[in-house]
């Protein structure tokens, strides 16, 4: 069924209360998992209010579903039906421990495909366009959405699975591709691929480029790269999850700020250490319950996602959606203090990119009994100056009071990424 769209806040604060009631009558008692969950916290659809559920309904977090498949392999007791119900399933990343199978029954799948009919709506984006997908379609759950919601909308959609980066810039030429959708990083390894080949991107038809996987479309020095690699083009920023679907999409009026669907999910942000309700512009947890995913749901899911609640009214976009000023910030789990100050890796990417200059980069962080240090590897553009990791040193102490080491290293030394970046190691 195509969401329902709310005027103003109570309206829609009573469609999500209508569709949470809905999901603890399909959850409960059918639903291993949750029903000892709930069962404990007595909450059930007879739920009298927002409020209530989450004062008495207790989180889910990523551990305990972890705990959950290990001891009920392959998919965990988070099953609201019959196996046999269910015709999909993907994989998490792994960012942040073991990956998890994600199984999935046709009603899940469509509702997230309408969820992402809702993004690339949000992007401009309709029938009379071509998009490309650079991306594998492996196990991921990735653009396998997207790709299916491209084709709801009527658009021609174009799958760049096992091409070679040099082969899907050509196709992108060859379709007249004027959507483009990948990660920040592939895309900046696509311009990089077209300048060795030669290839125009100032002649490219696309158009927008939708990002996910990674916190680079909001980060402004990304998206500035992004910007001046692929002229003529529009960066729109989205992130989701395996395990909730797809979750926010790029203000059409401001650049930085994401709006989580909230006729799709009831968001709450928390400090991470007390669990309380945030103010408007802290910076806290994301939380998310998915309204609509049944089958493999998520109950006031603690997702690790850090973000800053931008509004509590409507936005000057027209939309009452929850916005986060600066979209993901980073992940609980990836902060490190080094010297005493808090690093986020989207900090750090900020002031490579700002910087210029920068092919490709990789940070080393070192455990040395309670003292941690940090590194900084990168690969200099080509035509950059000998001067770059004089710069960075310099920006690095401005910005973070802080001595970073950085070494310059050849052309071609680190690796680059298709999908979610790995450019942090832990020793």
């Amino acid at each position: 069924m195509p969401n329902t769209y709310a005027s103003n806040r109570e309206e829609l604060e009573g469609i999500q209360l209508t569709k949470l009631r809905e999901l603890l009558a399909a959850v409960r008692p059918a639903n291993a998992f949750y029903e000892t969950k709930l069962g404990q916290a007595g909450v059930d659809a007879d739920i009298e209010s927002i409020d209530a559920f989450r004062i008495n309904c207790p989180f889910t977090t990523k551990p305990e579903l972890a705990a959950d498949h290990t001891t009920h392999p392959p998919y965990g007791s988070n099953l609201t039906y019959p196996l046999n119900r269910y015709t999909r399933v993907h994989q998490t990343s792994g960012t942040s421990g073991t990956p998890l199978s994600w199984p999935d029954t046709p009603d899940n799948w469509q509702w997230m495909i309408d969820n992402w009919c809702d993004i690339f709506r949000a992007a401009g984006v309709n029938c009379d366009d071509r998009i490309f997908f650079a991306f594998s379609f492996g196990p991921f759950i990735g653009f396998w959405l997207a790709f299916e919601a491209g084709e709801k909308l009527g658009a021609l959609s174009i799958t760049g699975g096992g091409l070679s980066t040099i082969s899907r810039l050509q196709s992108i030429f060859i379709h007249n591709a004027n959507v483009l959708c990948c990660t920040p990083t592939y895309a900046l390894r696509l311009a990089e691929v077209a300048k060795t080949e030669n290839i125009n991107l100032g002649k490219s038809p696309v158009r927008t480029i939708v990002v996910a996987g990674e916190p680079g479309g909001s980060i402004p020095s990304t998206r500035q790269q992004l910007e001046e690699a692929w002229p003529g083009a529009t960066i729109f920023d989205h992130h989701g999850m395996t395990e909730v679907g797809p979750v926010t999409y790029q203000c059409p009026n401001r650049a930085g700020i994401l709006h989580v669907l909230e006729q799709a999910y009831l968001a709450e942000i928390i400090d991470p250490k007390t669990t309380k309700p945030i103010a408007i512009g802290e910076t806290g947890e994301l939380v998310l319950t998915t309204l609509g995913r049944h089958g493999s749901p998520l109950i006031r899911y603690r997702t690790g996602d850090l973000v800053t609640a931008a509004i509590e009214s409507q936005c000057d976009c027209g939309r009452l959606d929850l916005a986060l000023q600066g979209g993901i910030i980073g992940r609980a789990d990836d902060m490190v203090v080094v010297r005493g100050v808090n690093i986020y890796p989207s900090a750090i990417e900020q002031i490579l990119r700002g910087t210029g200059g920068v092919a490709e980069y990789r940070v080393n962080i070192k455990h040395n009994d309670a003292l941690v240090e940090m590194n900084v590897e990168v690969e200099p553009e080509t035509g950059s100056d000998g001067s770059l990791a004089k710069r960075l040193s310099k920006t690095f102490q401005e910005t973070l009071a802080l001595r970073v080491p950085v070494k310059l290293v050849k052309p071609g030394t680190l690796p680059r990424f298709e999908l979610k970046a790995k450019r942090w190691i832990t020793q």
